[in-house]
């Protein structure tokens, strides 16, 4: 899990003063700090480069804009992730979901993040072997088109807690929700990525099957 504050001569808290005060430098410091986990997360649950890039800009220059307003009472970390992910969900609501096609399958097939993911996820009876499957492509790239799958609110709480490795009180305040909401999200979330990965295995193995025959 990734701690809150990196390692670093200095935190966050510093350098958030440092910019109240008008340093560009400090926030510079923040901004190469933080910007490839934000836009990491934002093409997670946006699945468009491009929108992942543009949205990355707009998490920076809302922090930028709205630095003088934070209060402190939560992480920048907490605070800059809530912002990308509201900038994020509001532009998936308003072009609707964009399909698996827009990511780079082969890039992300071996995505040290999605085997770890599907470890946790295909680990029951039912499922393949978690082993096999970090060592095949193939259902790499299943794992990143069941992800896309899920709706909005459920990809991202997936994304928060097993990719970018937040515990549930950061979730709950990058998502302004309760923590008891977080937990039952979460379930559900799991749950149906299980069954999404599983169809999609098994339809692809009767492919297989069919083709060997």
């Amino acid at each position: 899990m990734h701690s809150e504050t990196a390692n670093s001569s200095i935190d966050d808290a510093t350098l958030v003063e440092r910019c109240r005060q008008g340093d560009s430098a400090a926030m510079e410091r923040l901004i190469l700090k933080y910007q490839n986990r934000i836009y990491n997360v934002i093409l997670k649950i946006c699945t468009n480069r491009d929108d992942a890039a543009e949205l990355t800009q707009e998490t920076f220059v809302k922090v930028i804009e709205s630095i003088g307003k934070f209060q402190s009472k939560s992480s920048f970390y907490t605070w800059a992730f809530r912002i990308a992910v509201n900038l994020t969900l509001n532009r998936c609501r308003r072009n609707g979901r964009l399909g698996f096609r827009s990511l780079d399958a082969e890039e992300h097939a071996h995505d040290a993040e999605t085997k770890r993911m599907l470890k946790d996820f295909l680990s029951d009876d039912s499922a393949p072997d978690p082993a096999a499957v970090a060592q095949n492509k193939e259902l790499c790239e299943i794992a990143i088109r069941s992800l896309t799958e899920l709706n909005d609110e459920q990809r991202t709480v997936v994304v928060l807690r097993d990719i970018e490795g937040m515990n549930y009180a950061q979730i709950a305040k990058v998502l302004d929700i309760e923590l008891g909401t977080v937990r039952s999200r979460l379930s559900r979330a799991r749950g149906n990525l299980r069954e999404i990965i599983e169809a999609i295995y098994n339809e692809d193995e009767s492919k297989y099957r069919r083709v060997a025959e």
